[in-house]
């Protein structure tokens, strides 16, 4: 494989992942204060309020970080991967534009009015800005994945006489199949994501003490909206996806799940290591015929396997397609069973109590951001060796006038203002824990208080 390439393939990996840190808590965050100010507003309870305010400001600087680390994706398309642009761009250019010019600007003028308008709002027009918020967040997640969906499962395009492909059908590209169980169950893991860091910090502030009452209330909603979120992943949209995978890109699914010979009947794989070599896996556990039901609905159905395409369309990499998609599944297995212990411990009234259980919640909180790391990498390797799944090739679509060196030059600089970056953010956040809402609520009674004289 070229250098280049591999290392534009690199650097583009390492911008993505860096990057998709930040969106997954803004999306998941949005949903969870839009449902903290609609319970403020049900119940009057004051102390949901404070809660709305404190993480809209945690939102906010992820929110900005997100956009520091997103735009550089953008260039990278025209810098990177050149060939690709000029090819799929008459349709990937369209839901990218929608992305930046409605649901972006949308969210972003929608999030200042909710962080610094709320005594010209009103409290009806302070939670219709929550809502906005929420929805410019989730729709900007629609129109991205929209635009990776495609790449996976080309739909509503024709092809120009240079070879390239522009946009016949708009709608088609929109309610691409592919891309609506895609979104759910994207949205579904930055729900988990924005639960679980909420569940986490309030168990930082049961444990130490500080703010418990505001760390409670986080636990609660946080463990409530993970079970559901946990759930949604597994049914609906975690079997849809599969079986979308297994009908549409069926050496994916086969790679996937270790499956190197066809087989009638095929079990499910719980745990084992691949060896591309012999082409078996080592030191397997499976569950028979589970595979083959899960896919097709029947016990008997047939799957594919690798050994019935050729060698030229399987996945570049498949022990790392193999184990992302095993540690995704398997930590979304852990997320299931913490969750509905917090969630019969909170029932019987001994959660916050249960001094392990607060741990495990608070130390759980990179686990998240590593399952739905590993869920992209399995979406993006398992793509492989398409660019343009049955289109274009990834070797087909990278810039062949950007020498290696550039582009390891270009990785290590942004590896290195990542660094700071990391460093920053991690010093904001902290700061907002440590003022917390409780500060917060006296910081606004202090400044109301200022202006009424």
């Amino acid at each position: 494989m070229d250098s280049a390439l591999t290392l534009d393939r690199i650097h583009f990996a390492f911008t993505i992942t860096y990057h998709y840190l930040f969106p997954q808590l803004t999306m998941g965050l949005a949903l969870l204060i839009l449902v903290l100010k609609s319970i403020a507003i049900r119940k009057n309870d004051d102390r949901y309020n404070q809660a709305a305010r404190f993480w809209a400001r945690i939102f906010a600087v992820n929110f900005a970080f997100g956009v520091i680390t997103g735009i550089p994706m953008e260039f990278q398309f025209g810098t990177n991967w050149a060939r690709f642009s000029k090819y799929a761009g008459g349709v990937i250019g369209q839901t990218l534009a929608m992305e930046g010019v409605f649901a972006f600007f949308l969210e972003s003028s929608f999030l200042g009015l909710f962080v610094f308008g709320e005594k010209r709002l009103g409290r009806l027009g302070h939670w219709c800005s929550a809502l906005m918020v929420f929805i410019g967040s989730w729709l900007s997640g629609y129109l991205i994945v929209a635009t990776d969906a495609w790449m996976q499962h080309p739909v509503g395009y024709a092809v120009a006489e240079d070879g390239s492909v522009y946009l016949s059908s708009f709608w088609e590209l929109l309610l691409n199949p592919w891309a609506i169980w895609q979104y759910l169950h994207t949205m579904g893991g930055a729900v988990v994501t924005g639960a679980f860091v909420m569940a986490a910090l309030g168990s930082f502030y049961v444990l130490s003490g500080k703010q418990r009452e505001y760390g409670k209330l986080f636990v609660k909603v946080g463990i409530i909206a993970a079970a559901i979120a946990c759930v949604f992943q597994i049914f609906p949209t975690g079997d849809a996806q599969g079986k979308m995978i297994g009908h549409n890109q069926p050496a994916t699914l086969a790679a996937m799940e270790g499956l190197f010979k066809t087989e009638a009947g095929a079990p499910l794989v719980i745990i084992g290591q691949p060896n591309t070599a012999e082409q078996k896996l080592d030191n397997p556990i499976r569950i028979p015929r589970m595979l083959s039901f899960l896919t097709y609905q029947r016990w008997e159905a047939e799957v594919r396997g690798l050994d019935s395409f050729p060698r030229d369309q399987w996945p570049d990499n498949i022990p790392l397609l193999y184990f992302s998609y095993h540690i995704m599944v398997g930590l979304g297995t852990i997320f299931i069973a913490i969750t509905l212990v917090a969630v019969f411990l909170l029932w019987r009234k001994r959660l916050f109590e249960s001094r392990w259980m607060m741990w495990v919640l608070m130390l759980s909180v990179p686990l998240p951001y590593i399952a739905n790391t590993a869920g992209w990498t399995t979406a993006e390797i398992g793509r492989q060796p398409w660019l343009v799944y049955g289109l274009m090739r990834t070797h087909e679509g990278f810039s062949p006038t950007v020498s290696s060196g550039n582009v390891m030059f270009t990785l290590l600089g942004f590896m290195g203002m990542y660094f700071v970056l990391g460093i920053l953010f991690l010093y904001l956040i902290w700061r907002e824990v440590e003022h917390g809402p409780k500060l917060l609520a006296a910081q606004i009674a202090t400044e109301a208080a200022g202006r009424e004289q």
